[in-house]
């Protein structure tokens, strides 16, 4: 089984006590996130999780407790994203500077296969031109060099929750920047796919990613993880099964773009890092808030 932590909300950002306590326990209740009555009561030990992925934009909170989950035996990599927006597009993310500095730790830790990084979501809105981010992506690629095992893009997608004012990226500009990231992909022998794009970009060095990966996920367990592919993601993902432990309503970094909070900065006060359920309703008492 791989754990996923999580597509919902940035987990090692947030609650690093609550996720570290979770695999310490080996429980973890997952509401339904389309039927919150429906929990999940998921039991496990070590020897039951092939990998762990995590998920965030921030591991710097984390990333001491990581020599503690390795020691109780859980293989894990990241799916760490980075991109050049300031404060007007991700006003809870620190300096990038810190955050590129957290990846590399990552990645000199515990090899580059340990560390896939995202430039996600490509936007093009205000100064963002397709030249803006080609200049950019060259810049991180040199501050990742040797880090990163590899990058995975994806273009901004449109939904009715996102906060107003987004577009698609244009076809002209998609096609500009897959040529210009595959080429400076290339200088720096970076292998780069995209996520859940429509698109060819083969001709550029760009293939089709799987962010939950089992070959990644062969390699942080050392051993052959058999797998299928997961049917609950949206068309295009080549992801395999995985058993997501987030919930959506958790996340603070209020990005702008975000669909699961269109951009707001979501509270956490129902939160207890002792229960194995990330949020608790409202009215519930266990929580002692």
């Amino acid at each position: 089984m791989i754990l996923s932590a999580s597509r919902r909300t940035d987990l090692p950002a947030f609650y690093g006590e609550w996720l570290e306590n979770r695999l310490r326990e080996g429980r973890v209740l997952a509401p339904n996130p389309y039927n919150p009555h429906q929990v999940r009561d998921l039991r496990f030990t070590p020897e039951d999780i092939d990998c762990v992925v995590f998920w965030t934009k921030n591991a710097g909170p984390f990333l001491p407790r990581l020599p503690r989950i390795r020691e109780m035996g859980y293989p894990f990599y990241f799916q760490h994203t980075l991109t050049p927006y300031g404060p007007e597009l991700e006003p809870g993310l620190p300096d990038k500077r810190q955050v590129l500095s957290f990846m590399r730790r990552i990645g000199e830790t515990y090899g580059p296969d340990s560390l896939v990084w995202r430039y996600d979501p490509i936007l093009t809105r205000g100064k963002w031109t397709a030249e803006r981010h080609l200049e950019a992506f060259g810049q991180l690629c040199r501050g990742m060099e040797g880090a990163a095992g590899r990058c995975i893009i994806s273009f901004l997608d449109i939904y009715a929750r996102m906060e107003r004012g987004f577009s698609p990226v244009s076809p002209e500009d998609v096609e500009k920047l897959a040529a210009g990231i595959g080429k400076i992909a290339a200088e720096y022998r970076l292998p780069v796919s995209a996520c859940c794009e429509e698109g060819d970009f083969s001709r550029w060095g760009i293939g089709k990613s799987a962010c939950i990966d089992p070959a990644l996920a062969e390699k942080a367990a050392g051993r052959p993880v058999p797998t299928q592919k997961d049917r609950n993601q949206r068309e295009g993902c080549g992801c395999a099964a995985s058993v997501d432990i987030g919930m959506y309503g958790a996340c603070r970094h209020g990005c702008r773009y975000c669909y699961a909070s269109g951009g707001k900065r979501l509270r956490s006060s129902r939160h207890d890092p002792d229960h194995p359920q990330l949020l608790l309703p409202a009215e519930s008492k266990e929580c002692g808030f």
